[in-house]
C-alpha cells in the first residue's frame, strides 16, 4: 500500500513538473537579420561583427538573408560556414540562385541540430529580372531544429507590390502545409501594405504588435525610416519582448524576439 502510494506521488509530481515545464519553458531568442552579402552599408566586411552580435544577444535561432556561398564578389567565402564557426552554431543554407561563381540565398543558424529542411520556390509571373537581365527567384526556407519549425524568406524589393503579392501568396500556402512556429525574414513591405495585410489575414501574428519595445524601424541601418524585417508567430507561440537592435554591422538592423512556444522547447 505504501509503495503504491509513493509511486502515485512520484507520478503526480512528475506530471506536474512536465506540465509546468510546458507552461514556463525557457523562451527562445529568435533573430532575423539581413546581412547584406557579408558587408556593411559602407562595403566593409561584417561577418565577425554579425557573429559577435549574435553571441552577445544569446540568440538561439537566427534567420539570415542575403547570404553568399563561394561567390567571387565575396572572395569565394562560404559565409554560412564562417558564421557557424564563429558562433559555434548549427546551420542550413537555402539556395535562391547560382550567382557569380557560387550560390546566393538565405540561411538559418541554430543552437540545436537541424533535423528537417525544405526549399520552396516562390514563383511569380512574369519571372522577375535583375539588372542585366538575369532572373532572381525568391524562396521560402523551412527548417526544423530542436522540434521548432521556422520559415525564413526574403521577398522582392521592387517599388511596386506585384511580385511581393504573388510571393506572399505562395509563402502562405507553404506555411499552411508545414505549420511552422515562427515565420520571418526581410519582407520588403511596410506595416499596412497589402503583403503585410495578407500575412495577418492568413493568421500570422506580427510579434512586434504583441510585444514590441522601443523603435520598430529596421532599414536603413544609420537612420531607419522603414520597418520591413519581421518575425511572425503562429499557433500557440507567444512572445515576451521584441526589439530592433541598434547595429551598423549591415545595411539593415536585426530584429530579436523572445518566443515562448508552450511545448517545453
Amino acid at each position: 500500500m505504501v509503495s503504491r502510494l509513493l509511486a502515485s506521488i512520484v507520478v503526480g509530481v512528475f506530471a506536474l513538473a512536465c506540465a509546468s515545464g510546458r507552461r514556463d519553458a525557457k523562451p527562445l531568442r529568435v533573430m532575423s537579420y539581413n546581412i547584406h552579402a557579408g558587408k556593411d552599408a559602407a562595403g566593409q566586411p561584417n561577418l565577425e561583427r554579425v557573429a559577435a552580435l549574435i553571441k552577445a544577444q544569446r540568440a538561439d535561432i537566427v534567420l539570415l538573408q542575403e547570404v553568399d556561398r563561394n561567390t567571387r564578389r565575396s572572395g569565394n567565402v562560404d559565409q554560412l560556414a564562417v558564421l557557424m564557426d564563429l558562433t559555434a552554431m548549427h546551420g542550413a543554407f537555402g539556395k535562391s540562385l547560382d550567382y557569380d561563381g557560387g550560390e546566393y540565398g538565405i540561411a538559418v543558424l541554430s543552437r540545436r541540430p537541424v533535423t528537417e529542411r525544405e526549399i520552396v520556390p516562390l514563383r511569380v509571373d512574369p519571372p522577375q529580372k535583375r539588372s542585366g537581365g538575369s532572373i532572381e527567384p525568391r524562396i521560402a526556407f523551412f527548417v526544423r531544429t530542436g522540434g521548432v519549425g521556422v520559415v525564413n524568406t526574403h521577398l522582392d524589393a521592387s517599388r511596386e507590390e506585384t511580385y511581393r503579392l504573388q510571393e506572399i501568396a505562395e509563402l502562405l500556402r507553404f506555411d499552411t502545409a508545414r505549420e511552422p512556429d515562427v515565420v520571418g525574414g526581410d519582407f520588403n513591405a511596410e506595416p499596412g501594405s497589402a503583403p503585410h495585410a495578407a500575412a495577418l489575414a492568413a493568421g500570422l501574428r506580427d510579434a512586434w504588435a504583441e510585444c514590441g519595445r522601443g523603435e520598430a524601424l529596421t532599414y536603413p541601418d544609420g537612420t531607419p525610416v522603414k520597418r520591413i524585417d519581421y518575425l511572425f508567430l503562429t499557433g500557440a507561440a507567444r512572445c515576451d519582448e521584441a526589439r530592433v537592435l541598434d547595429s551598423r554591422a549591415s545595411d539593415h538592423r536585426p530584429v530579436l524576439v523572445r518566443v515562448r512556444l508552450g511545448k517545453g522547447s
